[in-house]
């Protein structure tokens, strides 16, 4: 594929790396010469100096002719335009990072639909969710960019004979913003069907809307109902988005922060979380704060050697889990040493992410459930004309190992129903069996305005 990533710098540099790695054509664009001289020399790659706001540094990338434009320079608006202009060129994908929540908070503007968009990234929110993701459950895979992030999709051991085992599922009433996606039983994974019985020794994936997820998780493994203490040192927009993510019965949360002034802003914003002015790379503090007794303790401040020192600290006053935010690459074989159970690296959450829109046709973005046999789920644009809007979905000829798990409508998302229908421009979120896949992006070419 042909990509052109906008900045070179800590993130686009590993971003146009791990391109190069998988051997794409990739061309490199930023205001400062000496970055660009960096990948020239170390990455096989096209690099151009300018500003990648401006229309002739973006005809010279050549992004009217590439699949994918990734603008990810340190600045928000410059991203936006640069990801609006290059759409507007003709570039088939464009995707926009962005720093600052009020991008991506639908209730005051849609910039990503204004500005006409594939995608607004936040690494920093993308971090959150996969800091989440281990705390609520190792399993679980957090589809991002759908509904800004209330859509997940969560993997459950059934581990006891709970309330929703040996029932079919037709007979359960879930809730009908969340979806029994699949079943895995002796080594064999299949899409849930409405005849379908949960036994002890399953495992299950569950999709829909977050604040929905963890009642119907405790229909089928009792270990959901327990309470954990969450502690999170460090409320910048990472510490934000996780304690966002964690609000809600099975969590604890308290917050650390030094800077008061970000603290009345994190009060202010979060409803159920215990926001304190404390300095979490201070013992003395951490004692104070009764850290010891944590469940999870999560460091994720802005800087790498502060984030270590936290969490050694943490782990020697007694709290059980130790996570932690470290970026450096050159840390990775050390942390593990000093007794941190798990580190979340932007880097690779970005190469995750990115990797997903590696994509061609209707397909947006594509994640691999490895862990639960060959199941994918899918990210479709519907296009004008495609099949998939001939009929309401019940009527709809898709494989049999196919669920349309939710539909992303005007930047709102929801799990529809059968009699719902497909419109152009909607987003179509499937759970496909990888033979299957072929079939249903069938279903979904048409043609792009």
């Amino acid at each position: 594929m042909r990509i052109v990533v906008l900045g070179a710098g800590t993130v686009g540099g590993s971003i146009a790396s791990l391109l190069c790695l998988h051997r794409h054509s990739v061309t490199v664009v930023d205001t400062d010469a000496e970055h660009v001289r960096r990948v020239n020399d170390t990455l096989d790659v096209r690099g151009l100096t300018g500003s990648a706001s401006q229309s002739s540094v973006l005809f010279q990338a050549g992004v009217g002719s590439a699949d994918l434009c990734l603008a990810v320079t340190g600045d928000d608006e410059v991203n936006i335009v640069a990801a609006s202009m290059s759409k507007a060129m003709g570039v088939r994908r464009a995707v926009a990072r962005v720093y600052a929540p009020v991008f991506r908070d639908l209730s005051t503007f849609d910039y990503r639909r204004h500005f006409g968009i594939d995608r607004l990234l936040s690494l920093e929110h993308l971090t959150a969710l996969e800091l989440a993701r281990g705390i609520r459950h190792p399993g679980s895979v957090a589809v991002e960019n759908l509904a800004g992030g209330e859509l997940e999709v969560h993997e459950v051991a059934v581990t006891a004979k709970e309330q929703g085992v040996g029932k079919p599922l037709k007979d359960l009433r879930l809730p009908t913003g969340v979806r029994m996606g699949s079943i895995t039983r002796d080594g064999k994974t299949w899409i849930a069907g409405a005849e379908d019985k949960i036994e002890v020794g399953d495992r299950l994936t569950i999709i829909g809307k977050r604040l929905e997820m963890d009642g119907v998780k405790s229909m089928f493994c009792s270990e959901s109902n327990e309470k954990l203490g969450v502690v999170i040192a460090g409320g910048g927009e990472t510490g934000y988005h996780l304690a966002h993510v964690l609000e809600g019965q099975r969590f604890g949360v308290v917050l650390m922060e030094k800077d008061r002034e970000r603290c009345e802003y994190l009060a202010s914003h979060l409803k159920n979380t215990v926001v304190v002015n404390q300095d979490a790379t201070r013992r003395a503090n951490l004692e104070e704060e009764r850290v010891g007794s944590a469940d999870v303790f999560v460091a994720c401040a802005g800087d790498d050697e502060n984030n270590i020192m936290a969490s050694v600290e943490a782990r020697d006053i007694g709290a059980k889990t130790i996570m932690a935010l470290v970026g450096r690459p050159d840390y990775a074989r050390v942390v593990g040493k000093l007794g941190i159970d798990q580190v979340v690296s932007p880097r690779e959450v970005a190469a995750k992410q990115v990797l997903g829109y590696l994509t061609t046709g209707p397909v947006a973005s594509k994640t691999h459930l490895g862990d639960l046999g060959d199941l994918s789920v899918l990210e479709l644009d519907v296009l004008p004309n495609a099949p998939a809007t001939e009929h309401v979905l019940a009527n709809l000829r898709l494989p049999d190992q196919c669920l349309i798990a939710a539909v992303i409508h005007e930047g709102f998302g929801k799990v529809p129903g059968g009699h719902d229908r497909l419109l152009p421009g909607d987003t179509a979120v499937a759970l496909v069996a990888d033979d299957a896949i072929d079939d249903v992006v069938a279903m979904f070419h048409g043609t792009r305005s």
